[in-house]
C-alpha cells in the first residue's frame, strides 16, 4: 500500500516546490520508491507554444525523477491565479473525480507518493461545489507537512493554519521552516511554534540548501 503524504503551506509562495523538491531527492537517494503529484498548477510558462508547469519540473530536475513535468499533475494553467479563477477564465472545470482518478493511477506506480498543494490549505479549487484544497486532502486521505516561513510572522500564520487543520480532523505530521537563518528570532519561532501546536518542526531549510536533514520515518507516521 503506498504511503501519501501531502505539502500544504500557511501561503502561497512560501516554498512548498523547494521543499517538496528536496524531500523526493531525499528519499530516492536512501533506496525508496517515492514519486511526485502535484493535483493542479497555475502560473505555468509558455514556451515555444508549449506549456511548461515549473514547479513538476523543479521537482523532477531536483529529484531526478524518470518522468516528464505534465506527467506529474492533472490540471496545468498559465496564468498566476488561483485555480478556480484561471479555469475559470478557460471554461475548464476541475473535477474532483479526475484528481482523485490520477491520483490513485500515480499510487500504483511508486511505494511512496509526495503530493504537493497549490497556495495555502483553503485555496480555492473549484467554487461552484466550495471545494477547497483541505477538501481535497481529505478526500485523499492524507496527512500533511505545512510548510512556513522561518522568519518574521510565522508563529501567527503556523498557528492559524494548524488550527484549521486540526478542526478538520486532518492528521498533520509536522512542520518545515522554509528560508531559515541562524539567529535569535529565527531559533524562537521554531521554539515558540513547537510549544504552542505540540507539533515537530522537522526540519529547517535554508535558502539555496540542496540538500534536507530530514528522517525518511516521516512516511510512517501516515
Amino acid at each position: 500500500m503506498t504511503k501519501c503524504l501531502f505539502i500544504t503551506a500557511t501561503g502561497t509562495d512560501i516554498g512548498k516546490t523547494y521543499v517538496s523538491a528536496l524531500i523526493v531527492k531525499k528519499m530516492k537517494e536512501l533506496g525508496f520508491n517515492c514519486g511526485y503529484y502535484k493535483p493542479v498548477l497555475s502560473g505555468a510558462v509558455r514556451k515555444n507554444g508549449e506549456l511548461i508547469p515549473g514547479d513538476c519540473k523543479q521537482v523532477i530536475d531536483t529529484s531526478g525523477l524518470n518522468c516528464k513535468p505534465m506527467d506529474c499533475l492533472s490540471y496545468c494553467f498559465e496564468e498566476a491565479v488561483s485555480p478556480h479563477l484561471a479555469a475559470e477564465r478557460q471554461n475548464i472545470e476541475i473535477s474532483k473525480n479526475k484528481i482523485l482518478e490520477d491520483f490513485d493511477n500515480k499510487k500504483r506506480e511508486f511505494d511512496y507518493l509526495l503530493i504537493e498543494g497549490a497556495g495555502g490549505i483553503t485555496c480555492p479549487i473549484n467554487l461552484k461545489n466550495n471545494y477547497l484544497m483541505n477538501n481535497l486532502i481529505k478526500d485523499m486521505n492524507t496527512s500533511i507537512i505545512i510548510v512556513a516561513d522561518g522568519g518574521l510572522g510565522t508563529i501567527n500564520s503556523v498557528l492559524l493554519t494548524v488550527e484549521y487543520a486540526q478542526k478538520r480532523n486532518i492528521p498533520i505530521v509536522g512542520i518545515i521552516l522554509n528560508n531559515y537563518k541562524d539567529n535569535f528570532m529565527y531559533e524562537d519561532n521554531a521554539k515558540v511554534i513547537e510549544d504552542l501546536t505540540g507539533l515537530k518542526i522537522l526540519a529547517k531549510v535554508k535558502k539555496n540548501d540542496i540538500d534536507i536533514d530530514i528522517n525518511n520515518t516521516i512516511f510512517k507516521e501516515v
